[in-house]
């Protein structure tokens, strides 16, 4: 390869990153607990949610990119300029907020749980410890910049896809089966429920705000000259980090739908008709019974992994959210320490943790649309991308990818809320 190509392969490849970091939303236990159950209780029969939901999550993630890096703010930064009313402004900031929390509820759950099943230690201590080595891992955003907290998320990444596809490689799936498993289709309400877990685990508030944070974070606007020379160096700097994104989510989405799709698979193959694997205690309990004590480590490895990332990156993202909406800045570490509590404090009281991970993800319903319908409008309107708005045929899907996620949603609330 030429000394130019070879130079511009490896600019590109330092472009990648943010992506990543927002994928790992897309990994945190309460995927894991969707994943397994729906594999367990009906084998190959949701593939094509696993499938459908990680397509829709690409357009949507690169549209909370988009906005970063062409804008040069987050999308909780223009909703707060553009909510002139200070109640209504707030008003989004709570119901935000409280999407945040939920978010981070379930992923030191599942790190607490993880630790668990590693090394027997009490739920109530495993949340101490995960929340504090996540502010271990907050600590190197803050005091390294975000460069080195992606290559931390990105580790732990590794981590959670070795920790969850290796047993896919001991125990395989029978090929004819998961074809079958991407016609669309359910059986019974139980099977709608599970559906709309998965893509309610899957699309998350949290990290359609943090993604044009962390975009915003990496690409500042680093034009110089006369105004013309301006105009055309950020056309072209833009034009080559949009393609840069492009990769970015697009390997990012691999990885995540692989490892979703794997965790399904997985259970689908080895788990299916096993009772007590609707709780991640159970399904590594029916993992060590059936494949053995090396992929149940590998299992509970990869849920701690899973948790650590994830509420990292839900603790950035709540603090963009509260900078965003209320103009207030407070240090991540401070962030992570408030927003521990509520966890602790169920860990504390006793409350299953199963439960709680399956009311964190009915929380997270409610925030959906809010996150997602203005994402969709801003970057379809040209007074704020200018020439770098939306294609027609990009705003009619992202209209669709969000009344289906909208009504996908609303029937798990009533589903829950019903006990149906």
């Amino acid at each position: 390869m030429p000394k130019n190509q070879s130079t511009g392969a490896l600019r590109g490849l330092w472009l990648l990153g943010p992506a990543l970091v927002a994928g790992v939303a897309y990994l945190d236990p309460g995927n894991v607990a969707s994943n397994m159950t729906a594999g367990a209780q009906y084998g190959y029969l949701l593939v094509w949610v696993v499938v459908a939901g990680n397509v829709t999550a690409w357009l949507i993630q690169y549209l909370s990119a988009k906005l970063g890096v062409v804008t040069g703010q987050s999308l909780p930064e223009l909703l707060g300029s553009r909510l002139r009313n200070r109640w209504a402004r707030r008003s989004y900031w709570l119901q935000a907020e409280l999407v945040a929390m939920a978010t981070d509820l379930a992923e030191v759950i599942g790190g607490a749980v993880a630790l668990n099943l590693l090394f027997g230690i009490p739920l109530l201590l495993g949340g101490v410890i995960t929340g504090t080595v996540s502010m271990l891992v907050l600590a190197v955003h803050s005091r390294r910049g975000p460069r080195h907290f992606e290559f931390v998320i990105i580790g732990l990444m590794a981590i959670i896809t070795v920790g969850f596809v290796a047993g896919v490689f001991i125990a395989p799936p029978d090929p004819a089966a998961v074809a079958g498993g991407l016609l669309p289709r359910f059986d019974g309400t139980g099977s709608v429920l599970l559906a709309a877990s998965i893509l309610g685990a899957t699309i998350m508030p949290h990290a359609i705000y943090a993604h044009s944070s962390l975009a915003r974070d990496r690409f500042g606007s680093a034009s110089h000259g006369t105004p013309a020379e301006q105009e055309r160096t950020e056309t072209s700097r833009i034009r080559r980090l949009l393609t840069a994104t492009r990769w970015d989510v697009t390997i990012a989405m691999i990885i995540a739908g692989s490892v979703n799709l794997g965790i399904l698979l997985l259970a689908a193959a080895n788990l299916a008709g096993v009772e007590g694997t609707d709780s991640l205690e159970g399904a590594h309990a029916a993992l060590e019974a059936g494949l053995g004590p090396v992929v149940a480590t590998f299992f509970a490895v990869g849920l701690l992994a899973s948790g650590l990332a994830s509420t990292s990156v839900g603790a950035y993202a709540g603090a963009e959210i509260m900078h965003g909406l209320l103009h207030v800045r407070i240090p991540l570490l401070a962030r992570r320490l408030v927003t521990l509590i509520p966890a602790l404090v169920i860990l504390g009281v006793g409350v299953d943790p199963t439960l709680a991970l399956v009311l964190s993800q009915v929380v997270l319903s409610f925030g959906i649309p809010f996150a997602l319908i203005p994402l969709v409008a801003l970057t379809a309107q040209r007074r704020t991308l200018g020439v770098w708005t939306n294609r027609t045929w990009t705003t009619v899907a992202g209209i669709v990818a969000s009344v289906l996620l909208v009504l996908l949603n609303g029937a798990l609330l009533v589903l829950v809320l019903t006990g149906s």
